[in-house]
């Protein structure tokens, strides 16, 4: 069953599954159809690298070639895509097209859409507020339209200064009650603040602003083995999240999983994007990953990441869990009600 079936086969196929599905870690910058990003560039006359669309297409998406780390696949989006989506009008389509699109394409009836504001403002040469409230009105409109349940989730980035970010957590503060749900911390984990003392207390403040204001906290941490499993432990300890995105490397270490378990923090796992990004050894170490998961209790749920930028989506995952017999039904099931559970959307 390929990424491009129709919705009734992709419904036949996971006839087992607990629909309707919601997706907890799924990235605005990796997650707008090629086409739609192609007309957006045209619309706002940016000069590309290439000329025809399926060069473009190639440009934007994963390849065996061209992807060989987690720095390969974020390079895509901080050259390309988050540039074609730096403008209000760009990022309202945006926001729009994916949210529709998953509900449609993937029966995904919550979604926890999740980009860094400052990253689509062209350093400053876009109001910042102008952007989010473009991000909104997208969101509202795909809500509207198709009955769906949907939030935004603000990204800090590893690479920003502190003060950067504290404005990232202002304006998620602000905008709380209309639309964005919670705060999260992105990037290469090329100079993890998780062995940074001074760092994470820093960071621990301003998340506790975040959580005093009722927004939800998640944490981008141990999808690398530069963080590695003492950088979770670290991570939940003093940054407290609810959940993690990622978080693989904790299956290295019981320690690690007993802090996960008893903390009830869940991982927001990503297949696909572990795969591609080579931090996983392909759906052998996904099973071997899970399976320690399931044996420690360690809670996860199954998302996207990014489904254009991966060739996926949610359902797609599901799938490839099921034909590689990495997870059971009920176990896939349990994924989908605790993503349900574990969700910042009220």
């Amino acid at each position: 069953m390929a990424f491009d079936v129709t919705r009734k086969e992709k419904l036949a196929a996971l006839s087992f599954l607990d629909l309707p599905l919601i997706d907890l870690h799924i990235h605005m910058g990796a997650s707008v159809a090629p086409h739609v990003m192609w007309s957006i560039a045209h619309q706002q006359g940016l000069r590309l690298p290439v000329r025809d669309y399926w060069e473009f297409l190639d440009l934007i998406t994963v390849s065996e070639n061209k992807v060989h780390s987690v720095e390969d696949y974020l390079g895509i989006l901080h050259k390309w895509t988050e540039k074609i989506q730096s403008s209000p009008a760009a990022i309202e389509r945006c926001t729009y097209e994916i949210i529709s699109k998953e509900y449609r394409g993937a029966n995904v009836t919550s979604i926890e859409l999740r980009f860094n504001p400052m990253k689509r403002n062209l350093g400053g040469e876009r109001d910042l507020d102008h952007i989010i409230h473009a991000a909104l009105r997208g969101m509202d409109q795909a809500v509207l339209e198709y009955g769906c349940r949907a939030g935004l989730i603000f990204c800090m980035a590893r690479e920003f200064s502190y003060e950067l970010n504290e404005i990232i957590v202002d304006k998620a503060i602000r905008y709380h009650e209309r639309g964005v749900v919670g705060i999260d911390l992105a990037g290469p984990e090329t100079d993890p603040i998780e062995r940074d003392p001074v760092a994470l207390e820093r960071y621990a403040s301003l998340l506790d602003r975040a959580r005093a204001a009722g927004l939800g906290v998640t944490i981008h941490t141990g999808e690398t083995e530069q963080t590695g499993p003492e950088g979770v432990a670290a991570a939940v300890r003093r940054l407290r999240p609810q959940r993690i995105g990622h978080g693989i490397q904790a299956a290295r270490s019981p320690e690690t999983m007993k802090i996960l378990r008893e903390e009830g923090v869940v991982l927001e796992i990503c297949p696909s994007s572990n795969v591609w990004c080579r931090t996983i050894d392909g759906f052998e170490g996904v099973r071997e990953t899970l399976q320690r998961f399931v044996e420690a209790s360690v809670p996860f749920t199954i998302n996207t990441d990014g489904t254009y930028l991966l060739r996926t989506d949610l359902m797609n995952e599901f799938r490839l869990l099921h034909e590689h017999g990495i997870l059971r039904p009920e176990q896939m099931n349990e994924c989908v009600r605790r993503a349900r559970a574990a969700s910042f959307l009220a």
